[in-house]
């Protein structure tokens, strides 16, 4: 059954209406399903497996618990020139091992980046463990994008595909999703992969969705940013004292702006546009908090045009401007 537009609180109805076992996703939808109302009945439905991808693992667990079902979530690009295999056995939030023919490359060099050194779920080693997934023995069934030849050249260099899409791979062969090309940022010299940040905000209480992108430092590099969704209010303080507990979050992960948003904008398929977000950065109508030395607080039109004023004493106007 296909409906003609997605419901999160119709999604359980319909499936005990029409007895579906089988339920495919994409994007975000669990998370949105997860924000409605629970029911002490809601495992009493038909329902056995859920299958998609860009699921976080917090919300493919939470579902499963949930809705008394089995979800898979997998990962491959839309070209179809890459996809990996859903490895159950393997460590929370992988997407499995890589197959034959496909490798995570340096994107500058070309060359096979080295396992990441993960200790207490952080990466340790970003700057050479975090490359782009390569179809190193061809381009799949992808036959090349519709009038548009510069994102042909941009996915087919040397008869490989290149997807755009960042990961790593730990020291036993198990890839993480780090995030895609437009989705790292740099923080005080040090290279950050945005997808590991949000799948621990996700996990703040209250968290309907997040999204974590860079937004310009008046001085060099980047900023991090996030958009919440939130089932409530938000609260600065319990915020604060979640992201002090988060062993897997260093000091330049922490987001300096945090911006509570009702709805993100998206694709049709409800995929976060970054872009979109990136470029208003703070400057928005939704309600922007940002971390100062004596702890978050609301930013002000004055802060905001304190922080303009930083660009330009920096000579980094212009970044504002994009």
């Amino acid at each position: 059954m296909l409906r003609r537009r997605f419901s999160a609180s119709g999604l359980l109805p319909d499936v005990r209406r029409y007895g579906a076992t089988y339920l495919h996703y994409v994007g975000k939808a669990l998370s949105y399903v997860l924000a409605t109302p629970e029911r002490p009945d809601d495992a009493d439905n038909p329902l056995k497996i859920a299958f998609g991808n860009e699921g976080s693992a917090v919300a493919i667990r939470r579902f499963g618990e949930r809705f008394g079902c089995h979800v898979i979530d997998a990962f491959g690009s839309t070209e179809t020139a890459i996809s990996l295999t859903p490895d159950p056995s393997g460590p929370p939030g992988c997407l499995g091992r890589l197959p034959e023919g496909v490798a995570i490359l340096d994107p500058f060099t070309g060359r096979p980046c080295p396992p990441g050194r993960v200790e207490d779920g952080r990466l340790l080693n970003p700057d050479e463990a975090v490359g782009e997934l390569v179809n190193t023995a061809g381009t799949g069934l992808f036959e090349g994008y519709y009038n548009d030849p510069d994102g042909d050249a941009e996915r087919v260099r040397g008869g490989a595909f290149w997807s755009g899409d960042l990961a790593y791979m730990d020291a036993d062969g198990y890839v993480f999703f780090a995030g895609r090309g437009t989705e790292r940022l740099r923080v005080d010299g040090e290279n950050l992969a945005v997808a590991p940040i949000e799948a621990a905000l996700r996990e703040f209480a209250g968290v309907i969705e997040a999204a974590v992108y860079p937004v310009p430092d008046a001085a060099a590099g980047d900023q991090v940013m996030a958009a919440l969704v939130l089932e409530g209010a938000f609260d600065p303080e319990a915020f604060t004292a979640f992201l002090g507990s988060r062993r897997d979050l260093g000091a330049k992960s922490l987001p300096r702006y945090i911006r509570v948003s009702e709805h993100l904008p998206q694709t049709p398929s409800h995929k976060v546009l970054k872009r979109v977000l990136a470029r208003e950065g703070w400057r928005t109508g939704d309600p922007v908090w940002w971390r100062t030395p004596a702890g978050l607080r609301p930013l002000t039109d004055a802060d905001a045009k304190s922080i303009e004023e930083e660009f330009v004493r920096h000579g980094r106007q212009h970044l504002l401007e994009t």
